[in-house]
């Protein structure tokens, strides 16, 4: 998931760390996920604990000793040696099921946590890109107040303008400054975050290879909807679910009382005959038969099945809410990149060419350069935002976007 193309990088793209490379890292590397390899081999031990036989039992009786008359001593003495084994009556089974619906539980836990660590790697990458970009509109930015400077400056110099226009566009420039140099430092810190999803605490790259401009396709609701039952949350509770239910057939096994055989030879110290010996022994289950255990793994079950009719609910209704935030999104990079952005840049051939012959001041063309920075930047945060939603709902529906309403 969070591999699809909404990131991809363009040919115009500086060389940097690309989405797909980063995540590759972070699914191979992340301290989060190296746990989960633990916790599934210990829950495959508590398998293999689980299918062991209980061990038989060794016993030793001795009857007839020290009495009176002809028991006095050991005169009538009699010996038994036997071997016990306690009959589990399937017990061993319930067990064994119960650890493998653990382990199964753990496995599906690990793979949602791979998909939350592959989102988190696409939201760092996309903060960091929609940073770098920024930053390139902003060093442009610079470049223009800069030239408004020095234009004051010369209509100043001329007497041709008051020297506190200079030294307002002087105070403008050095504000710009300021947001380059944020951006700058806002850069270093996303990269060394988007790093430490793999456990790099000095990042190998400085910059992101990625266009926001390669917006992710609109998907029906309805095709969306069609995939929340792969949603990692509610795998995991159908997990926790098959979990609950081998617990509760469990609990229900150990409530039938295990039964005990035995097996030997008993020794006659009068006669010194030697004869086999065996026995059944039946608890009687009178009082105690693991109600409370049963009851507790019920209520258990019912539980995680409450949970899933509220998780499926929630799921629904966020990704709904999406569905219409990466809808508006998308509009309105399109109005930016086909209405909006556009229409300024004909402005500014326009009024660059009027100022050229003379018609125009370069105060009307450095403002329509500062409305076409702004719409720029408004349009990353609308291609932003698209991506974002993107991601969340890639991360909602456990696939990219691009394998919605697919088999």
């Amino acid at each position: 998931m969070c591999g699809s193309p909404v990131l991809a990088q363009s040919s115009a793209a500086p060389a940097g760390i690309t989405l797909d490379s980063a995540i590759s890292r972070a699914l191979a590397n992340s301290p989060e996920l190296t746990t989960f390899g633990y916790q599934i081999n210990a829950r495959q031990g508590d398998v293999e604990q689980a299918g062991l036989r209980p061990n038989p039992e060794l016993i030793v009786s001795i009857e007839n000793a020290a009495g009176t008359g002809e028991f006095a001593g050991t005169d009538g003495l009699e010996t038994t040696l036997s071997i016990g084994w306690i009959l589990e009556r399937n017990k061993r089974q319930y067990r064994v099921n119960a650890a493998m619906a653990g382990v199964s539980a753990m496995e599906v836990a690990a793979e949602s946590k791979r998909q939350e660590v592959a989102a988190q790697t696409a939201r760092l990458f996309l903060d960091s890109l929609v940073v770098q970009q920024r930053m390139e509109l902003l060093t442009y930015s610079v470049a223009l107040y800069e030239a408004e400077v020095e234009f004051a400056r010369k209509r100043v110099d001329a007497g041709r303008l008051p020297r506190m226009n200079l030294t307002r566009s002087q105070a403008t420039l050095e504000m710009v400054k300021l947001d380059l140099e944020d951006a700058e430092h806002e850069l270093r810190t996303a990269i060394r975050r988007l790093a430490a999803q793999w456990g790099e605490l000095q990042p190998d790259f400085t910059a992101i290879s990625g266009d926001l401009r390669i917006l992710p396709q609109p998907v029906d609701y309805d095709e969306l909807l069609a995939r929340v039952e792969s949603n990692p949350e509610l795998l995991q509770n159908l997990s926790e679910s098959a979990l609950r239910e081998a617990e509760l057939r469990l609990a229900q096994a150990v409530a039938k009382p295990s039964w005990r055989v035995t097996a030997g030879i008993r020794r006659h110290e009068q006669t010194d005959d030697v004869a086999l010996v065996a026995g059944v022994i039946v608890p009687l289950a009178t009082s105690d038969r693991n109600q409370g255990g049963i009851a507790a793994a019920r209520a258990r079950l019912a539980v995680t099945n409450a949970e899933r009719e509220a998780l499926q609910i929630r799921l629904k209704t966020q990704l709904f809410a999406l569905h219409q935030e990466l809808l508006h999104s998308l509009h309105q990079s399109g109005a930016f990149r086909d209405e909006i952005i556009p229409l300024l840049e004909s402005v500014e051939a326009d009024i660059q060419q009027a100022h050229e012959s003379g018609r125009y001041s370069y105060r009307e063309l450095w403002t329509v350069q500062s409305e076409l920075v702004e719409a720029r930047m408004a349009s990353i945060e609308a291609n932003a935002n698209a991506h974002r939603m993107a991601i969340e709902i890639e991360r909602l529906i456990g696939a990219p976007l691009s394998a919605a309403g697919k088999p």
